[in-house]
């Protein structure tokens, strides 16, 4: 039987076929990005603890990242 290595085991690297200049009118590499761009644009992987609705803790990242608008998809609700 084969053995199945742990993700940690396992030797990766990055290859990359061809580098190539992106068009200023097209964006930016994320890296080079504006703050800006990341807020208009970005999501947010949020862990939301139990007690606090869904509608709060998207006004609490409104507040905190003084932004006017931000929404959330599917249910942020805890599993017990």
């Amino acid at each position: 039987m084969r053995r199945i290595n742990q993700p940690w085991q396992i030797n990766r690297s990055l290859e990359v076929k061809a580098e190539e200049q992106t068009n200023p009118r097209y964006g930016t590499k994320p890296e080079n990005r504006p703050i800006k761009d990341h807020l208009r644009f970005g999501i947010i992987n949020l862990d939301k603890p139990a007690g606090p609705s869904s509608h709060e803790v998207t006004a609490w990242v409104k507040r905190i990242l003084g932004i006017p608008r931000a929404g959330h998809g599917g249910t942020l609700e805890a599993i017990n």
